[in-house]
């Protein structure tokens, strides 16, 4: 042991001293370039991680393939991992081992979630839930299997597009009852509604995921941890766009400053900024 605090407990003592902003990421280099541009923690998106494979966020890549992407970039940098761990891959016995596999990958937290597998992404439509008891037997196993007292546990409930705000609300304040750390009431798809869930959840520790207000406007409303979206559909939507640029015109570039030199130096990490 180097004697650093764990990664759960860098990323409580981060909570601690306010709001913490964690972009999407779903490698190594991109937590690198996170970590470089001065960001406190990164969010393994299991999004990107599934597009990375080629496919869309409909359950179609498990925990072997999830882990092993969570310990590549818990690796890869010197913040903490907040890691996309889906529904559990299963009932509460194998959210327990779930939950282990994580915690030797070298996460900071994880969440599971309340769909049915196989789980679809927070913003899509047809979404199913499970029974709300079913769920806190899952988040009573995910508190119980930690090593680590400092993991952070979030219980996620996807339950608002398909039971409404008020059950959304009422299964996070049961989730936390049963032991979670944080709850995650995803599918918050304006201003409006991430202001009701900051009020109906009042004195409950909530994850922000959206990109539709700033950092400051979250701290304001009470949310302490901010898993950021928007960059991560920027990356895809650039690449595009370069790709397109290429075809047409046969001619695409690093911008001044960014070229092989610039890349090497935030793999090597002496460089970035």
């Amino acid at each position: 042991m180097d004697g650093r605090a764990s990664p759960g407990a860098q990323l409580r003592a981060a909570m601690a001293r306010g709001l913490v902003v964690a972009p999407f990421v779903f490698d190594g280099v991109q937590a690198k370039l996170a970590e470089a541009a001065g960001f406190e923690a990164v969010y393994m998106s299991g999004f990107g991680t599934a597009a990375s494979w080629g496919l869309p966020d409909r359950g179609l890549i498990g925990l072997g393939e999830m882990a092993a992407n969570a310990a590549r970039i818990a690796a890869a940098v010197n913040v903490p991992v907040i890691a996309d761990a889906d529904t559990g891959y299963g009932n509460e016995l194998n959210v327990r081992r779930t939950v282990e596999v994580y915690e030797r990958a070298g996460v900071a937290a994880l969440h599971i979630e309340d769909q049915e597998w196989p789980k679809r992404c927070g913003f899509l439509e047809g979404k199913r839930v499970i029974p709300a008891e079913e769920m806190e037997l899952k988040v009573r196993a995910a508190v119980a299997a930690r090593r680590d007292p400092s993991l952070v546990i979030i219980a996620r409930t996807d339950a608002l597009a398909p039971l409404g705000r008020e059950e959304a609300a009422e299964r996070a304040r049961r989730y936390f009852a049963a032991g979670a750390d944080l709850v995650f009431l995803d599918g918050l798809k304006d201003r409006e509604s991430i202001a009701w869930a900051a009020e109906a959840l009042a004195g409950v520790p909530m994850l922000l995921n959206t990109w539709l207000v700033t950092p400051e406007e979250a701290a304001a409303l009470g949310y302490r941890l901010y898993i950021h979206l928007g960059v991560m559909l920027r990356h895809f939507e650039a690449f595009a766009e370069t790709l397109a640029k290429l075809r047409a015109t046969g001619r695409v570039g690093p911008r001044e400053g960014h070229g092989v030199e610039w890349i090497t130096g935030v793999l090597e990490g002496s460089g970035g900024q």
